[in-house]
């Protein structure tokens, strides 16, 4: 089957190469079940219930999440009726929300979704989260038993670990995806026991921009160091994420292939 994870959706520019190219992607690449990262669809920070509805009303199976998921408190009555993520490892457990789902996909398949966050860098990010590395073998180990591939979107800042997850991971999910840094990495691979892999997804949002900020916003808060200001640039918007391909009967990825398309 073939599973397509689309990097950060970042403000309305986000949304708009959304609706506007992923049918093209979803016909050419005979796509299966779609996981996008709705972290940064409104307004550049989290997501409301209005921009839930907008983003659903396009094919997509599953949105996760990272820190910027709990700006706005419209959402979170969608987190038990909608396939929204929030970071399986927050702290606090009374937090809303819930970070695994199983979604069948549209060949019948039954896709587990993981949305993990990660430590470093990220402790001004949103709630304290706990260390992913001990939450995540026994959520992998129960979806093991009902969904046939399971897909999990990592939001960290640092390089080293979301890969020291994928090492982790690797023989035990299908993909292993980053998201957060607006970046798209070129590193994708497909590990020795069969896990995908690729650091970062990218953004799915204007790239005339500084990773989706306005670049004169942006370049004042460098200036002044004054963190002012919060505005989302409107030029050279592109989807940005990876298609995989995955044997449903292993649970192993068999390919992985970046796709960076302009609007």
């Amino acid at each position: 089957m073939n599973i397509l994870c689309i990097g950060d959706i970042f403000g309305k520019p986000g949304r708009r190469a959304l609706k506007e190219l992923l049918p093209r992607v979803i016909e050419e690449h005979k796509i299966d079940f779609v996981v996008i990262n709705g972290e940064n669809a409104a307004g550049g920070k989290g997501i409301s219930d209005k921009v839930a509805e907008e983003l659903f009303k396009n094919q997509i199976d599953v949105i996760t999440a990272g820190n910027h998921i709990w700006e706005h408190k419209s959402i979170h009555p969608y987190f038990s009726t909608h396939p929204i993520l929030r970071p399986l490892n927050v702290a606090d457990v009374q937090l809303p929300g819930r970070g695994q789902i199983v979604v069948k996909a549209k060949n019948g398949c039954n896709v587990g979704v993981i949305c993990l966050q990660g430590e470093l860098f990220m402790d001004d990010k949103g709630p304290k989260v706990v260390n992913p590395f001990k939450v995540i073998e026994e959520p992998v180990r129960t979806l093991r038993e009902i969904a046939d591939i399971i897909v999990v979107d990592m939001h960290a800042e640092t390089t080293s670990e979301k890969r020291a997850m994928a090492w982790f991971l690797d023989g035990r999910v299908t993909a292993l995806v980053g998201t957060h840094t607006h970046v798209q990495t070129s590193d994708e691979e497909i590990l020795p026991d069969g896990t995908a892999f690729i650091t970062d997804l990218g953004m799915t949002g204007p790239h005339d921009s500084v990773i989706g900020l306005d670049k004169q916003v942006a370049l004042k808060r460098f200036l002044t160091g004054e963190l002012k200001g919060y505005e989302v640039a409107k030029g050279g918007a592109r989807l940005e994420g990876v298609v995989i391909v995955a044997d449903e009967k292993t649970g192993k990825a068999t390919a992985i292939n970046r796709i960076r398309i302009r609007l």
